[in-house]
This record gives structure tokens, C-alpha cells and sequence, in this order.
């Protein structure tokens, strides 16, 4: 028999990594990550009014929407089999001050729009933020005194405004502000106030990053805010104090870990998965989603294609799940391929 050794065969040691490549059914009989429709949660905005679609022009695609759309939303999202949706609200600007009192109101935008919404569709997860630069007047996410945001005030107050979401059906509690002693503050205040079911999805890592423009536009805080937020978010560079930060919020209780930007902090995001072990979430933010929105209508990329692989690089990270306004869309594309 002729022998058909090749060199590359000699080369290779008789290994070839091309044979499980060789053709669609080995490829997916040896794909390492999958994403699914439970990996997605669906940030939205919601404003005052009724009948409000209202597109934002730094995220096309992306819309403000009053309760009642809102609610319309949800439904759509839970047919959908998405999990849970994470609200963002955008209320009026007569109802901001310096300390972002409205975040303390029960009847607020964002708790009535979690009871909208539970009432309607009471199988879908709602996710409330308790950061409060949505309430300031100065865009911050805390409580400004002479030039500072306060830590322990501000934690007080966001442990208050805590429980009212969790009063009004919120599942899981994701403060995003990053101040000292937020997620044991918050535990407390809910177990005391007995929601011991409700859970937290700590921003446990939430970047001072130049990619939440467009969000600000979103909820109507770009123009208020003055100078930055460098004092209390982590610095981009700095990879180490961003676990020691995660570790913190595990000691304090937090059921989830989160990764805010995404896709620049890919290495943090599996640094948490294999620290701590708790189930880990990318924030695939506005900047994030307007760049590949721009690109392709431009005509650059796929939109496509760099939609859903940028969001299995996060599966791929060890991520379990991925806040990304693409949700509905990568949902239906998956629901098409079933």
C-alpha cells in the first residue's frame, strides 16, 4: 500500500484541527457556547404619558415608551421567551433635585411601571435599577453635597428606594450607582422590609467608560450632567480592583455579578466567572450598540452577523446571560432557526 504521509501530517503529529470543521454537522456536534434566548435580557426606557414611541436618535431602533407600550413590550418580549426585561425610566424634568428625592416616591415611573407590567405579564422577570441619576438634576448617580457625591446618604436612599421597587414587584434589584456598602445595605433593607425572594444583580463592575453616551441621551441626563463620574466608577485600566469590587459585593450578598460596558471588558467578565462562581452578566451598552448600528447601516459589516457574534463572544467569556437592547431581534432571529 502507498504510503500518503504528508509533511504537514509530520508536522502536525498526525493532528488536524480542520477535521471537526470539515462540515456543518461537525461543527455543531463540537460548538463549545451556544446563545439562547434565556441568555438575553431586554434593557428598555419608559417615559410619562401614554402612547409613547418615542425613537432615540443616538440608538436606532431603540424607543422611549410610556407604561401602556411598555406593557406592550413585555408582552411581545415573554412570547418571545425572553426572561426578564431591565427598566430604565426617564421621568419629567420638574420632578429632578439634588438629591433625586422622586426615587423615594412609591407611585414613581419606574414602580409603576414594574406593577404595570407584572399585572400584565406576571411570567416575564422586571429588573429595576436603584441608581439615581435618573431622579437628580445633576446627572449623578448619588447625592451631590458641595461638589461631592455622598457615599453613605446616598446609600441610604437607594437602600429606600430598594424596597419601594421591591413593593411594587420588581424580581431583582440591580443598583448600578457603585458606592461603598450599597449591596449589604440593600440586602438588609429588603429581608427587613420581607423580600427575601427578591433578588440582586450587582453592577459589580461598572467602568468610568466613554460608551454610555447614547443612554444618557436616553434618559435625559446628557446635558444635566457636570463633570464625570471618575470618583465613584472604576477606572478602564484597572482589572484587579475591579474583582476586589465584585468580591466586596459577594461578601455583602449579591445573588448575580454584572459587567458594565461588555465587550471592552471581556477578560473581567471571566475573571468574575472564575473567582467567585455566581452566575455573571455583560452589559452590551448603548455605545456598544450604536457603533455596530452605525456600521452597518453604513454598509461596513453585516449587522447581522457582528450582532449575534459579539454576544456569543460573551457566552464564550463566561458569561450566563447578556443585557443587550438587540434582545427582541437576536430572539426572533433564534425563533426563526428553531
Amino acid at each position: 500500500m502507498t504510503d500518503k504521509t504528508n509533511a504537514v501530517d509530520l508536522i502536525t503529529g498526525h493532528r488536524r484541527m480542520r477535521r471537526n470543521r470539515k462540515a456543518d454537522w461537525t461543527r455543531r456536534m463540537v460548538q463549545e457556547n451556544r446563545l439562547t434566548v434565556d441568555d438575553l435580557i431586554w434593557p428598555i426606557f419608559v417615559v410619562p404619558g401614554t402612547g409613547i414611541i418615542e425613537p432615540i436618535d443616538a440608538m436606532p431602533g431603540v424607543n422611549r415608551m410610556s407604561i401602556d407600550k411598555a406593557v406592550e413590550a413585555a408582552k411581545e418580549a415573554a412570547d418571545l421567551g425572553i426572561p426578564a426585561l431591565a427598566t430604565f425610566p426617564n421621568i419629567d424634568m420638574s420632578l429632578r433635585d439634588e438629591t433625586g428625592s422622586n426615587s423615594l416616591v412609591a407611585n414613581n415611573l419606574i414602580n409603576e411601571t414594574t406593577r404595570a407590567i407584572k399585572k400584565a405579564v406576571p411570567n416575564i422577570g422586571v429588573i429595576t435599577d436603584v441608581a439615581l441619576d435618573p431622579f437628580t438634576s445633576h446627572g449623578h448617580d448619588g447625592i451631590l453635597r458641595d461638589g461631592e457625591i455622598v457615599n453613605d446618604e446616598t446609600v441610604a436612599q437607594i437602600a429606600g428606594a430598594a424596597v419601594l421597587q421591591a413593593d411594587a414587584g420588581a424580581d431583582i434589584i440591580a443598583p448600578s450607582d457603585m458606592m461603598d456598602g450599597r449591596i449589604g445595605a440593600i440586602r438588609q433593607a429588603l429581608d427587613a422590609n420581607g423580600h427575601q425572594n427578591v433578588g440582586i444583580m450587582s453592577y459589580a463592575t461598572k467602568f468610568a467608560s466613554a460608551f454610555y453616551g447614547p443612554y444618557r441621551e436616553a434618559i435625559g441626563t446628557g446635558g444635566l450632567l457636570k463633570s464625570d463620574k471618575k470618583t465613584y466608577y472604576i477606572d478602564p485600566s484597572n482589572g484587579t480592583e475591579a474583582i476586589r469590587d465584585a468580591a466586596l459585593d459577594v461578601e455583602e450578598g449579591a445573588d448575580m455579578l454584572m459587567v458594565k460596558p461588555g465587550l471592552p471588558y471581556l477578560d473581567v467578565c471571566w475573571r468574575m466567572k472564575e473567582a467567585f462562581g455566581l452566575p455573571v452578566f455583560a452589559y452590551q451598552v448603548s455605545g456598544e450598540y450604536a457603533q455596530i448600528k452605525a456600521a452597518a447601516a453604513n454598509g461596513w459589516i453585516d449587522g447581522e452577523r457582528v450582532m449575534l457574534e459579539t454576544l456569543l463572544a460573551f457566552k464564550r467569556a463566561g458569561c450566563d446571560g447578556i443585557l443587550s437592547y438587540f434582545a427582541v431581534d437576536v430572539a426572533r432571529i433564534l425563533a426563526r432557526r428553531s
